[in-house]
């Protein structure tokens, strides 16, 4: 006689009687998931805000898209609901709501040119060596690094600063110039991670060849 196997045939454990977890899908639309999705769509909707003068709904509704990226994170860790779309989903969402905002608000005159420019060129930067990675054939998966992660704080932080105060009509004249600076040192600092990363990852490549 063979060796028994030790699982019955619909996935329980033939000793304990439990059933296996099955890994999740990566396409699966879990909760988690359809925060992401929520907040994509959120970003037409807070740029006609912008446009229209309505700036007390747009802090309100980029201050609820800022909030829904904590959110997902949280549960998708908590109850294991990580999955490969929400890890495309989620940066791909951070993305397209601040680079969005930030060229909103600059084409409105309402944070200086010099800071839209710098923050969009750093997106466009990162963007352009992954597809030049796959490219030349070695692809570099991106890792959020520490300083892209506060970098990305700062971002939301001087965004929802910018339209509370314009919305409310509070002068937070101090406030918003000390995020500014913040904003600027952090994208620069992420620039320069990331090139290193990606001259690290291409040398590499090149040695193994």
């Amino acid at each position: 006689m063979g060796p028994v196997s030790l699982y019955c045939t619909d996935g329980r454990d033939a000793r304990s009687g439990l059933r296996r977890r099955r890994p999740q899908t990566g396409v699966a639309l879990s909760i988690p998931n359809l925060i992401t999705l929520g907040r994509i769509l959120l970003v037409p909707v807070i740029v006609w805000a912008i446009a229209s003068g309505a700036m007390w709904v747009a802090f309100v509704l980029f201050l609820s898209a800022g909030l829904s990226d904590a959110v997902d994170g949280f549960l998708a860790k908590r109850f294991n609901m990580t999955s490969e779309l929400g890890a495309y989903l989620d940066p791909l969402a951070d993305k397209a709501l601040l680079v969005s905002i930030y060229l909103t608000l600059g084409v409105n005159h309402l944070v200086p040119r010099w800071l839209v420019i710098l923050v969009v060129s750093r997106d466009i930067l990162i963007v352009g060596g992954v597809m030049l990675s796959w490219l030349i054939g070695s692809p570099l998966k991106i890792r959020p690094l520490l300083v892209s992660k506060l970098n990305t704080v700062a971002q939301i932080a001087f965004a929802c600063v910018v339209l509370g105060s314009l919305g409310f009509s509070i002068p937070v004249d101090t406030l918003e110039a000390v995020l500014m600076g913040l904003v600027a040192v952090l994208t620069l600092l992420s620039v320069a991670a990331y090139v290193a990363e990606w001259m690290r990852h291409m040398n590499s490549a090149t040695a193994k060849q």
